[in-house]
């Protein structure tokens, strides 16, 4: 099965400074204020006896500039397009990207069906209206037996004409192919942790890697089973013995070619399907493991887009595979294995195996020397007690753990720094071996693991481990830009802090 890429996932896009006559449905920002209800920044595009008209039919059928609040009526006869969308922006003086992106994905689910469609969300943020109409338009139907066809009712809108101030600079076109850059990584992140793990076990995992990788001109390497025993990856062997889908990790490398550029390290988790091995996980909700592996998604997607962006950096994917299943050959809880690099691990619970494969990677990873190291995993219960399904835990060396959670938090990912209780450190001491996989007791879960992960981290290396167990898939109701199941997080905070590297070191 060939991997579908992210602009067949996506609406296309095209800058332009007036509406088209062959536009199907114009989408508005309408925003509350002291004087009521507003429509945000169309002046220019529809006449002015225009927009009060539409203002004021807007207002009949109920729309109050709540945020998100859709609604929609019949365009004036002058204005040449068939019907008029507005969307709630809240507050006209509390509007940010993150509420322009979440209304113009509202926007974007609304618009099943349409063929063209034109925004003047655009003129108050492109790249946030860009990047939330195409994640809202995203969604999963490689496994429908009746996909609807373009154009039809429940296929999502095909083209978007996104308004702009004339005349169209290279800026404005630099910005619209930005953003569709990060929404393509972000829809790629997606399409993998969607896809059922019948169909996504570590090898087609690392094929599609593979295909991703050198598709972007980039190095790939694929240690299969044999190669991981030779190379004394008993962490990843460990976790994918119990399935006869066998592991793989997955070295993907992008360099800029410039001198003294700054190397980063990306490690993400990619556990196929996790059942919790011999610690086996209830039955109630075991469906969603197969979002297991978002945290590898994401960093594949994440170095693809910065090879398409063309970042001056030195990047290196190292990416674990493994699918953790109970069976007579599966790790018991009580084992000892050996890590990557000789560290000895006593594995209490094979359902916290995520750690396990992810400290061979990150002991790979900084075999390279990077200046930095970001690691990502659906890797803890604990995160979503501590903050919910939509705010990660972002933990590591101080410094680099505050940029990256405020970084994430400026691009709407809302990541929140954690810290790493020195006190937890002596709970993972072993009877028999260097490191237990897990404490004794069930408190701070989040930073024991990431505590477990400090260990095989080198000296002198910058680093930050993002906990997305809940962000990274939706089991519930889609909001804003974001629909059910995987939702592509941490992508736009990898890409972010990429960014910020490159241009502040």
């Amino acid at each position: 099965m060939s991997t579908l890429t992210a602009r067949q996932l996506l609406p296309s896009f095209a800058p332009t400074g007036a509406l088209g006559k062959k536009v199907d449905v114009l989408v508005v920002g309408v925003a509350s204020s002291d004087d009521g209800v507003e429509i945000a920044l169309a002046e220019g595009i529809i006449a002015d006896d225009l927009l009060s008209e539409v203002l004021d039919g807007l207002v009949a059928v109920g729309a109050t500039g709540k945020a998100e609040q859709i609604n929609r009526i019949p365009a004036p006869a002058a204005l040449d397009v068939e019907s008029v969308v507005s969307v709630g922006l809240g507050s006209s003086e509390k509007i940010d990207a993150e509420q322009i992106r979440r209304s113009a994905g509202a926007a974007a689910r609304a618009l099943t069906g349409v063929a063209n469609a034109a925004t003047t969300l655009s003129l108050l943020d492109l790249e946030a209206a860009t990047i939330g109409f195409a994640l809202g338009a995203y969604s999963f139907t490689e496994f429908k037996s009746a996909s609807p066809e373009p154009g039809s009712a429940g296929h999502p809108v095909e083209h978007i004409d996104v308004l702009t101030e004339s005349p169209r600079t290279q800026a404005t076109k630099a910005a619209l192919s930005r953003a569709v850059a990060i929404a393509e990584a972000v829809a790629t992140a997606r399409e993998l942790v969607n896809t059922p793990p019948s169909h996504l076990f570590p090898a087609e995992f690392a094929r599609r890697a593979k295909e991703l990788g050198s598709a972007a001109g980039l190095k790939v390497q694929i240690f299969d089973e044999k190669a991981l025993e030779r190379g004394g990856y008993g962490g990843i062997i460990g976790v994918g013995k119990g399935s006869s889908r066998p592991p793989r990790l997955v070295r993907l490398t992008y360099s800029c070619g410039k001198r003294g550029a700054k190397k980063v390290a990306l490690v993400g988790k990619g556990i196929t399907f996790d059942t919790g091995g011999i610690s086996i996980k209830p039955a109630a909700g075991m469906e969603n493991m197969t979002s297991d592996m978002a945290g590898a998604a994401a960093v594949v997607a994440t170095i693809v887009a910065a090879a398409q962006l063309e970042l001056p950096i030195d990047i290196v994917a190292s990416v674990p595979m493994a699918e953790n299943m109970p069976s007579s050959t599966a790790q018991r809880p009580g084992d000892v294995l050996t890590q990557y690099g000789g560290t000895t691990v006593e594995v209490i619970n094979t359902d916290a195996e995520g750690r396990l494969v992810l400290a061979d990677a990150i002991v790979r990873a900084c075999e390279d020397d990077p200046d930095y190291l970001i690691d990502t995993a659906t890797l803890t219960g604990a995160q979503m007690v501590a903050l919910g399904n939509r705010t990660p835990g972002v933990m590591g060396t101080d410094d680099f753990r505050d940029r990256v959670a405020a970084i994430s938090q400026d691009i709407g990912e809302n990541g929140w720094p954690m810290p790493m209780p020195s006190e937890l450190r002596g709970d993972l001491d072993s009877k028999v071996a260097d490191l237990a996989n897990v404490t004794n007791h069930r408190w701070g879960g989040m930073s024991a693991a990431a505590l477990f992960l400090k260990e095989f981290v080198a000296d002198g290396v910058e680093w930050a481990h993002l906990d997305v167990a809940g962000p990274a898939y939706n089991t519930s109701g889609p909001w804003g830009y974001t629909g059910k199941g995987g939702t592509g997080v941490p992508v736009r905070t990898m890409l972010a802090v990429l960014e910020d590297i490159a241009d502040n070191g």
